[in-house]
């Protein structure tokens, strides 16, 4: 495995891969590794050829106020899964490096970074965009793998790719959770025992409004009020139902949507989604009038 930690050292060696006709898999992360990292490197090294993982803490998608320096990093263990799993280069530029002295360029994706996470961070956007472009310029990248926890992220990611040509093919992949349901993230890792026993209610909300779902109820309101009440013991930071490819609040539920929500628990905030899609429910599981 090897590292990397310029631009053009990360570039050229993914040029002679692409040269010689590999497809070149990358894993963007913010490193303090867990399981749902680990599905998607795993991913990524079964279906390409050869297999880049990033670990940067990226700086300008936290506001003054945020963790940045408390964000977990742990070096040495991340190496050792990503080993493991079979990745072949690690890339992890210093931030000196992605934003030197003068630095002033940022990338903002319109539209689809309005609503949901930005409401309470509205500079992380800003950020996740531009710090991504940055890794594809230096990765190179056929093929990029990103974790459905992060939908919002994903569609801004996949919509960014687009629009700027990049060349990049996105591939969203299946959220990861813990045993008890918890969906995997490096900041669960700050919650004591009371407060991740408290945050269960975010997946137990979510698993029962699908069931609403799955059952036929097609009222946003009554979807939205069954999470509301099943979070009320902890401090909502948002509970939108929103399209799954504008990330814009829908009024019908006729088409893919995404149920997303958001809490502080202690001074941990998690986010957490279910997907769902109306036409793939089968019509004899549907009913009528369920509250």
């Amino acid at each position: 495995m090897i590292i990397f930690d310029t631009p053009e050292s990360m570039r050229d060696w993914s040029l002679t891969q692409r040269a010689a006709g590999r497809s070149v898999g990358f894993v963007p992360t913010m490193g303090a590794l867990h399981e749902g990292h680990g599905s998607l490197m795993k991913i990524a090294v079964e279906r390409d050829d050869i297999t880049v993982l990033s670990i940067f803490v990226n700086p300008t998608q936290f506001a003054p106020h945020e963790d940045l320096d408390q964000y977990p990093r742990t070096w040495e263990t991340d190496l050792a899964m990503a080993q493991e799993i079979g990745i072949d280069a690690i890339y992890a530029p210093k931030p000196a490096t992605m934003y030197p002295e003068g630095y002033s360029t940022y990338l903002e994706v319109e539209g689809l970074s309005k609503g949901l996470c930005s409401r309470t961070r509205p500079h992380f956007f800003r950020g996740v965009a531009t710090v991504v472009t940055k890794l594809f310029c230096a990765v190179m990248p056929h093929n990029a793998y990103f974790g459905q926890k992060d939908a919002q992220q994903c569609a801004i990611i996949t919509r960014m790719a687009r629009d700027l040509d990049l060349g990049v093919n996105i591939v969203e992949c299946p959220l990861i959770r813990e045993d008890d349901g918890l969906a995997m993230s490096s900041r669960n890792r700050y919650l004591n025992a009371a407060e991740r026993e408290q945050g269960l209610c975010l997946s137990q909300s979510l698993f029962t409004a699908l069931e609403l779902l799955q059952s036929g109820e097609r009222n946003v309101d009554a979807i939205i009020n069954h999470v509301q009440n099943g979070m009320a013991r902890v401090h909502i930071d948002y509970i939108e139902l929103v399209d799954a490819l504008t990330m814009e609040p829908v009024t019908t539920i006729d088409k893919p949507i995404v149920l997303a929500v958001a809490a502080k628990i202690g001074e941990t905030r998690l986010i957490d989604n279910i997907k769902f899609d109306p036409a793939k429910v089968p019509a004899a599981t549907l009913t009528t009038g369920v509250v």
